[in-house]
């Protein structure tokens, strides 16, 4: 079985939610005996194809950005001639450049759709862009939704039921690095005892500001690891408001993450736009053992994290919501370290990567074995 992935972004370029999702799922069905490749754009001078944990990576060049939209022309015939030689093609929506480029490309292979998010942001580009996107989600064979939650919530899946399937994400706990002693002692000298975690890009839907403002005039520390576009607001808003308990680390590598993950009291998320439709990085908090606090926003990070069993959830945009929430959990650590103990119960009985890996290549299977049978059955018989 040969799959082939396309995205605009992938390791080493960019390391983020998306991206780590199709890590996982190239090292995971790879266990299976799936041959993959994937396809990203990128600004790299040197774009040689490479071996990745088991996987080809090939990259076009990236030529232009429109509204965080990546185009790259030369990807359009590298994707038509990786295509014929794949026996899947795997897309990761959204990105309306990869809509155009399918039918660019004349795709002829099973195809799924993995539906990472609605489109939330340009409101006035996604009006133009609705037609192309709608002919495109019509055009697949599958949509896979990541939470049941997203499922139940998305207007535009709703309309696409009969063809969209559930598959949550899943996280192979032993991929991830495990620091030494003196790693573990440098960070805990760095951050503190006790602290909440965040981790990921920082972009304007992951709610930090509503976290900076939620810590002001109190004395939880918080660490704040990751980089992104809006890292200098960020700051700035962190110094109006005085604060001396946010550290901001910037991006580190995994043997650093995987230190403060398991050094951190609990995990704070507070995303609080549908752009963030499921939180990988939550999910990795829950895999550490950790309690949770998060918005309800009607995504994958309430399937992840449940109100009073695995962790805390609060209304959106509510900074005084999420303070209650991270005192509550700072004021009781028996309770704290029993969500944090549910929590990765929940983690080994919903979200692992060989779950996910093993529903993903089924899927494909299927998919391969429906194609034919249509073949078969338009095969004029002879006699």
């Amino acid at each position: 079985m040969r799959v082939l992935h396309f995205y605009k972004t992938y390791f080493p370029d960019s390391v983020g939610g998306v991206e780590q999702v199709i890590r996982q799922m190239c090292v995971g069905t790879g266990r299976l005996g799936v041959t993959n490749q994937v396809l990203s754009l990128s600004r790299d001078a040197d774009l040689a194809p490479f071996a990745f944990e088991g996987h080809e990576v090939h990259r076009a060049p990236l030529n232009f950005e429109v509204a965080s939209n990546a185009v790259s022309i030369q990807s359009i015939g590298m994707l038509a001639r990786m295509a014929r030689a794949a026996d899947v093609v795997h897309y990761h929506f959204p990105w309306p450049f990869m809509d155009l480029a399918h039918f660019m490309a004349r795709v002829d292979k099973p195809t799924v759709v993995t539906y990472h998010s609605d489109i939330v942001r340009q409101k006035a580009l996604l009006r133009l862009y609705q037609p192309l996107k709608h002919r495109f989600l019509a055009d697949v064979d599958t949509i896979v939704a990541t939470s049941p939650n997203y499922l139940a919530s998305s207007a535009v899946l709703d309309r696409y039921r009969d063809k969209t399937r559930v598959i949550t994400f899943g996280l192979d706990k032993e991929s991830y690095p495990e620091p030494d002693q003196a790693r573990l002692e440098a960070w805990r000298a760095r951050v503190g005892p006790k602290f909440f975690l965040f981790v990921g890009v920082l972009r304007y839907y992951k709610g930090l500001h509503i976290l900076l403002d939620a810590v002001a005039g109190t004395g939880y520390p918080v660490v704040i690891v990751g980089a992104g576009p809006i890292e200098d607001e960020l700051k700035a808003h962190a110094q109006r408001l005085g604060l001396k308990n946010v550290m901001f680390v910037g991006a580190v590598d995994d043997l650093d993450k995987a230190a403060l993950l398991k050094l951190s009291y609990a995990a704070a998320f507070p995303s609080h736009l549908r752009s963030e439709a499921f939180g990988i990085s939550l999910l990795e908090g829950a895999m550490y053992g950790k309690p949770m606090i998060s918005s309800e926003i009607g995504t994958g990070t309430t399937y992840i994290n449940v109100h009073g069993e695995t962790g805390l959830v609060v209304p959106p945009s509510d900074h005084e919501a999420l303070r209650a929430a991270m005192k509550t959990l700072w004021d009781n650590p028996e309770m704290a370290a029993a969500m944090g103990r549910r929590a990765e119960e929940r983690y080994w009985r919903l979200f692992t990567s060989a779950q996910m890996a093993q529903s993903y290549a089924d899927l494909y299977e299927e998919l391969v074995a429906r194609r034919s049978a249509v073949k078969l059955s338009a095969t004029p018989r002879l006699g």
